[in-house]
């Protein structure tokens, strides 16, 4: 296992200089990078030697990505290319914006490897019951379900106008939004009996759930997502909700891609524990109040996000989320976070909504 750790790092240090390189290069770089990096009096290409070295650039502030110009964030070497853009779900203002070429589908196809064949069953149909429009989920299952040999059915559903109606106190409003897109999905499942597989968050979850037994109409696995992904959920999915259908709990968003699950072993006792897609993106625990300092495994913190890819390079961006740090294991071997949950301190002024 130590072995594994070392070869782990040596491979993340090679891609961060890989990446350090594309991205302050004039010819490939993207413009908000070369410009920063007129502000240093240090060469990055010179001195940036593998991850921890990543602690030079400070951290990643929020207000970038909120705005324009957004091409400031398009690599020179993408010129070119078609470009899309995601947007974050804008619960805390003015959505971040993070521009893509194929990063969604290089993440999806990695996370596919994940996904065992009798749960999600090469050829069969998906229906994703989750966040569209601008979220990059949008695109990314549909993905996840082409890569796979099947095709995707979607639902509409806009996070934003239920937060809305949760500020506004309209809790009925929200009920009502929320029974609509579940009988969107019920429409969906009944007509197509080709549909094996299942994409939707925590709260949608539940409420399919309340209707319907999955099992019955032939799904064989869930693959879902959101910030409402607790222990005792998991249990109650995996318990009670699913009658041995396959759960995939997954911890992703805009700006990483997606963490998979650990394997559920008895021994974990249901908790939810993620592991980050080395190297293209790392997540690490930090002391909320020395936020350049890891804690201890076991130790809660703040969870930092650096992101390492073609298109996006993101150092050390301090998430609105909580965790526990987990020690490798053995599918994984680097470090991964337990019980993600939004930041304690923020929970008074965040609203999650449909996640």
């Amino acid at each position: 296992m130590q072995t594994r750790i070392k070869e782990s790092r040596y491979s993340l240090d090679a891609w961060v200089r890989e990446i350090v390189q594309w991205h302050f290069d004039p010819a490939t770089g993207c413009p908000f990078w070369l410009d920063f990096a007129k502000t240093l009096d240090w060469d990055p290409r010179r001195e940036i030697r593998g991850y921890e070295d990543l602690n030079r650039f400070g951290f990643f502030q929020d207000e970038w990505l909120r705005g324009g110009p957004l091409r400031r964030w398009v690599p020179k070497a993408y010129t070119d290319r078609p470009i899309y853009v995601f947007e974050t779900g804008g619960s805390t203002g003015v959505p971040k914006s993070r521009i893509n070429v194929e990063d969604f589908r290089l993440d999806y196809e990695a996370f596919s490897a994940t996904l065992p064949d009798e749960a999600f069953p090469p050829g069969s149909d998906w229906l994703s019951v989750g966040p569209t429009g601008p979220r990059r989920l949008r695109l990314a299952v549909e993905h996840l379900a082409q890569y796979r040999g099947g095709i995707c059915f979607m639902v509409d559903l806009d996070p934003r106008w239920v937060i809305k109606l949760i500020k506004m106190k309209e809790t009925e409003l929200a009920e009502q939004y929320k029974k609509h897109v579940i009988e969107q999905a019920l429409t969906l499942l009944r007509a197509h009996d080709s549909i094996r597989c299942l994409f939707t968050t925590p709260k949608l979850l539940e409420a399919l759930c309340e209707k319907v037994s999955l099992k019955r109409l032939g799904i064989k696995g869930v693959f879902c997502g959101g910030t409402e992904m607790t222990p005792q959920f998991y249990r109650f999915a995996v318990e009670e909700l699913l009658d041995g259908v396959y759960f995939a709990p997954t911890y992703g968003n805009t700006l990483m891609g997606l963490a998979v699950h650990k394997p559920l072993v008895p021994e974990d006792h249901f908790a939810v524990i993620y592991y980050p897609p080395s190297p293209r993106a790392m997540i690490e625990v930090v002391d909320p109040d020395e936020p350049g300092r890891v804690v201890n495994y076991g130790e809660t913190g703040r969870v930092r996000l650096t992101t390492l890819t073609r298109e996006f390079f993101m150092p050390r961006f301090l998430e609105r989320d909580e965790a526990e740090r987990e020690p490798p294991c053995r599918p994984y071997p680097w470090d991964g976070v337990r019980n993600v949950r939004p930041f304690s301190r923020f929970q008074s002024r965040v609203v999650e909504g449909v996640y």
